[in-house]
């Protein structure tokens, strides 16, 4: 199995890479391999100095192909659940992206415990990080609850300052006098002493 890992990884090293035709050439063109099928197509041709086309000759060993680095078979495991039916010996896993923090937690956990292999993760830096995470947030939280607290607190206070003691003061009394009901013709003879005044 190793002698034939190495062999995958020479075979890689020569293998070039594919890209479609005119490429370079037309930007609106996908890169993505496309068989050439013109007429006059110079690398459907395979003339000297061309692009190459994919063939069998650039594939790897039979028994290592679709295998991990380390000669480990990769599966995707997106619960906990599911590494019960893995086999640690030829079995190795793979946690995608889409998986959440505290799923992933639970799934690295669980693979340390059992074994597993975790291939594109580093498991215990991984938790390490993760955890930090989630202490930084709850402090977070803590501190926004400490501040509500404290807002609370100051608003209870203003309140009680601001609510009457049950003495009422000489101004307090004069506002809630009613205001004497003034006639038209008086108003307008005050008015009128005003503008004079001017004058």
């Amino acid at each position: 199995m190793k002698t034939l890992l190495e062999v995958r990884k020479e075979l890689k090293s020569r293998k070039p890479i594919f890209i479609r035709q005119d490429n370079p050439k037309r930007p609106k063109l996908n890169d993505k391999w496309r068989r050439p099928k013109g007429v006059h197509s110079k690398i459907r041709h395979h003339f000297k100095g061309r692009r190459k086309m994919p063939s069998p000759g650039y594939k790897s060993p039979a028994k290592v192909r679709g295998l991990h680095a380390t000669g480990l078979q990769m599966i995707r495991v997106n619960a906990p659940e599911e590494l019960k039916q893995i086999k640690k010996e030829t079995q190795g896993i793979i946690i995608p992206e889409n998986v959440g923090t505290k799923k992933r937690l639970e799934i690295l956990r669980a693979a340390k415990q059992l074994d597993i292999k975790v291939l594109n993760l580093d498991s215990e830096e991984a938790i390490k990080k993760i955890e930090e995470f989630v202490n930084s947030k709850k402090k977070k939280i803590e501190a926004k609850g400490q501040k509500e607290e404290i807002k609370e607190k100051i608003s209870a206070t203003a309140k009680q300052t601001k609510e009457p003691t049950g003495q009422k003061t000489e101004q307090d009394e004069k506002e809630t006098q009613p205001k004497p009901v003034r006639s038209q013709a008086e108003e307008k003879m005050e008015k009128d002493k005003i503008l004079t005044k001017r004058m």
